[in-house]
């Protein structure tokens, strides 16, 4: 039963963590981005139609940051918008080390009656060598379920030439720590970008593992591809 409720929670929810701080010098900093369908560590967030997104954060020099950020969603009932809020820490190890930890609260706009998914995730992000990067984020209450998950993640860019640049990752989600059943699963992403001026546009094939397609459905976890015009600032 437990796993069935769980399933019914993914398959109506998983939103989008604040996206982790590179900040050299101090200040506000923003972004903006249109993109073809808005997804999450795998799964879609719109229902295979576009979102608007923009987010706002302010840094200082000692490393810390706050900010918020937004997108549309669509989970096939009332819900309409998803505002996260984070604040954390970036900071140079080494000359080669970057580390960011952030606390994010996900919060959602136009929930039906009596349900609240709102809760808390606290993510680390280490980058390493220039070009990788690996990520791992813990909540112990997961869609407002009072339930463990861990997110881990390995990910990398490399600048290929004439300002096109190729990333690629892939992740693993648990839920209430299990990495030895369907109750885990794994996302995977392959794109390139490029910037045109002040805009950058990326384009991205995402897709999960099996056990995504059994947790959330096959129209929400297959592989498709995503489309990004992004600015900031």
């Amino acid at each position: 039963m437990r796993k069935q409720l769980i399933s019914v929670a993914l398959l109506a929810l998983m939103p989008l963590a604040a996206q982790a701080q590179d900040e050299d010098d101090s200040g506000f900093n923003w972004n903006a981005a249109a993109t073809s369908e808005y997804m999450f560590r795998g799964i879609s967030q719109t229902d295979d139609k576009p979102a608007i997104q923009a987010g706002a954060g302010y840094s200082w020099s000692n490393g810390l940051y706050v900010g918020a950020w937004a997108s549309n969603v669509d989970f096939g009932e009332s819900t309409d918008a998803e505002v996260d809020t984070f604040v954390g820490w970036n900071g140079d190890l080494s000359d080669s080390v970057n580390l960011d930890v952030q606390l994010v609260r996900y919060n959602y706009v136009g929930e039906p009656d009596g349900v609240d998914y709102a809760y808390n995730e606290l993510i680390g992000k280490v980058s390493f060598a220039e070009n990788y990067s690996a990520t791992l984020g813990y909540t112990n209450d997961y869609l407002n379920s009072s339930t463990d998950s861990i997110y881990a993640a390995l990910g990398g860019s490399w600048e290929v030439g004439d300002g096109y640049n190729i990333t690629a990752g892939v992740g693993y989600t648990t839920v209430d720590d299990d990495l030895a059943t369907q109750d885990g699963y794994m996302d995977y992403s392959v794109g390139v970008n490029r910037d045109f001026g002040p805009v950058n546009i990326g384009v991205s094939y995402i897709g999960t593992d099996n056990n995504g397609e059994d947790l959330f459905g096959e129209d929400n976890a297959e592989d498709k591809f995503v489309v990004t015009f992004s600015v900031g600032g």
